[in-house]
C-alpha cells in the first residue's frame, strides 16, 4: 500500500516519514538486486528469432504491404510470402483484408506486427508451447528514416509489453544487414544508447541474460557477400556495448557465417575476424540453407559442430547453433524479377523430422542452447508459428502458398519447438526418432 504523505505530515512526524522513505529505498534496491539475480539465462533454452517486420495498409504505420508484398502492393504479381498465417484466433481488429481468396471464396486476411494484440498472441504461443524466449530483430538499416524508425519502435514496444504480460523472455538482436560503411557508428551507436539509457530495455523483467549480464545479439558480422561495413566497425559496436561507461557491461552474441571457424566460403576471410570472436560471449553461425535433409544434419556433427564448439570453449565462448524447419522462396524470388529456377518446398520439412534431426545433432555435439530460425518468417518458409492448411488458391501469376501438410496441424512446429526445448534442457532423451504427439493434442 503506498505511503500517505498527507497523513504523515498531519501527524507532524516528518522524521518518521523521511526514515520510511529511506527504508523503502533500501528495500527497493534489495528487490532490484534479487530480480537481477533471477533474470532468465539463455543457457539451457531453445529461443527463436522474431522478425516482427510485417506491416499492412490501415495499421497506422503508413508503410503499406511490408514483407507481404512489394512496391506497396500485395497481389498475385507482388506477393513475397510462401506461407499463409493462420488467422483463426485473431480478433476483427487484427485482420487486414487482401486481394486473395480462399477456395470457398472468402477473403484471406493477414496481420500486422504493429498491432499489440497480435504480438501478444505470438508471445502467448511461445509461452504455451514451452519456447524459452525470442530474439527481437531490429534492422538497423530501417532507422535511417523517421517513419520506419517509429514503426520499429512500435514493434519493440509490443514485444516488451508481450514479454511482461506472458513471462516470455526476450533479447534484442541488432541486424546490420544493408548498412553502408560508417553507418554502424552514425546510426547504431545513437540508437542503442537511446534504447538502453532512455527506454531502459535491459531492465525489463524477462530480458534474457548470459552469465548474469544482459544479452545483446549483433547479427551479420564477417560475411563475404553484401556487407559494406567492416569487421573493425563491428568490433567498435562490440566495444561500445561491453566497455562504455554508460551502456557497457553486456554479454554479446555474434551472428556469423556458417564457415566462420575456417574463415572461408561464406566468410570474408578478414584477418581480425577471429580476434573479434574471442572477445564476445556467444558465437552463432547462420545455418539456414547449409543442410538440406536429416542425414546431412547428422553428418555435420563430427566435422562441423563438435570442432566449432571445441573452438569456442578453448577461447572462452559459448555456442548457439541455428536450426530451421525447411526452406522455400519461389514467390519472393519471382517478385524480385529473378530468373533463377527454384522449386516450392526447396528444403522439405518432412513433418518436422528435418528440424528435429538438426536439434539432435546440435545436442549430441554438446550445444547448451539452440536458436530456431524463425518464428514468423513466411517469406522464406522458415516459420514455426501457426500456418493455415487452407491457404488462398493460386494467383494469376502462378504463385501458390504451401502449408505444413495434411499430416500435421497448424501448431505442429510450436509443439515441436517446445519438445526441442525439453531436449536442450535434458528433460528428454537424445534420440534420432522425433517425439510422438498424441492425436488428441492436435489443434486443427
Amino acid at each position: 500500500m503506498p505511503l500517505n504523505y498527507w497523513y504523515i505530515c498531519k501527524l507532524g512526524n516528518v522524521l518518521t516519514f523521511a526514515f520510511a522513505l529511506g527504508v523503502i529505498t533500501v528495500l527497493s534496491a534489495a528487490v532490484s538486486a534479487a530480480d537481477a539475480s533471477e533474470k532468465p539465462e539463455i543457457s539451457g533454452r531453445v529461443v527463436t528469432g522474431y522478425q516482427g517486420w510485417f506491416r499492412t495498409p490501415g495499421d497506422d504505420t503508413d508503410l503499406g504491404w511490408v514483407h507481404w508484398g512489394r512496391g506497396r502492393k500485395f497481389d498475385e504479381r507482388q506477393s513475397t510470402i510462401e506461407m499463409w498465417p493462420d488467422m483463426t484466433e485473431a480478433s476483427e481488429s487484427e485482420k487486414y483484408p487482401t486481394a486473395y481468396r480462399h477456395a470457398d471464396g472468402s477473403v484471406a486476411y493477414v496481420f500486422s506486427s504493429a498491432h499489440p494484440d497480435t504480438v501478444r498472441r505470438h508471445f502467448e504461443w511461445m509461452s504455451d508451447y514451452g519456447i524459452g524466449g525470442a530474439m527481437q530483430q531490429r534492422f538497423v538499416s530501417g532507422l535511417r528514416q523517421d517513419r520506419r524508425r517509429a514503426s520499429l519502435d512500435r514493434v519493440l514496444e509490443n514485444t516488451r509489453a508481450a514479454s511482461a504480460a506472458t513471462g516470455t523472455p526476450w533479447a534484442l538482436m541488432y541486424d546490420l544487414s544493408g548498412l553502408q560503411a560508417g553507418e554502424i557508428e552514425s546510426i547504431a551507436f545513437q540508437d542503442i544508447r537511446r534504447l538502453i539509457q532512455e527506454e531502459r530495455i535491459l531492465e525489463d523483467p524477462y530480458y534474457l541474460h548470459h552469465e548474469g549480464k544482459p544479452l545483446i545479439a549483433i547479427w551479420g558480422v564477417g560475411f563475404k557477400v553484401n556487407r559494406k561495413y567492416t569487421v573493425e566497425e563491428s568490433a567498435a559496436l562490440v566495444d561500445l556495448l561491453q566497455n562504455d561507461p554508460q551502456i557497457g557491461g553486456n554479454a554479446i552474441m555474434l551472428g556469423v557465417p556458417y564457415w566462420w571457424r575456417e574463415n572461408a566460403r561464406d566468410a570474408e576471410g578478414h584477418p581480425a575476424f577471429h580476434d573479434l570472436l574471442k572477445r564476445v560471449q556467444i558465437v552463432s553461425p547462420w545455418a539456414v540453407g547449409r543442410v538440406r535433409d536429416p542425414d546431412t544434419a547428422q553428418q555435420r556433427v563430427e566435422p562441423v559442430l563438435r570442432p566449432d564448439i571445441a573452438w569456442t570453449r578453448r577461447n572462452g565462448n559459448d555456442y548457439l547453433p541455428v536450426i530451421f524447419p525447411g526452406f522455400s522462396w519461389v514467390n519472393l524470388q519471382r517478385s524480385n524479377g529473378s530468373k533463377t529456377a527454384s522449386d516450392y518446398n526447396t528444403i522439405p520439412r518432412l513433418d518436422g523430422e528435418f528440424l528435429w534431426s538438426q536439434a539432435v545433432a546440435a545436442k549430441r555435439a554438446g550445444a547448451k542452447m539452440i536458436y530456431v530460425a524463425m518464428f514468423d518468417e513466411v517469406d522464406e518458409a522458415t516459420a514455426i508459428f501457426k500456418i493455415t492448411n487452407d491457404p488462398p488458391v493460386n494467383g494469376a501469376n502462378g504463385e501458390r502458398f504451401i502449408s505444413y501438410g495434411d499430416n500435421v496441424p497448424p501448431d505442429h512446429y510450436l509443439w515441436l519447438a517446445g519438445e526441442i526445448g525439453r531436449l536442450v534442457a535434458g528433460e528428454t532423451p537424445v534420440r534420432r526418432q522425433m517425439p510422438h504427439r498424441p492425436a488428441e493434442q492436435f489443434q486443427r
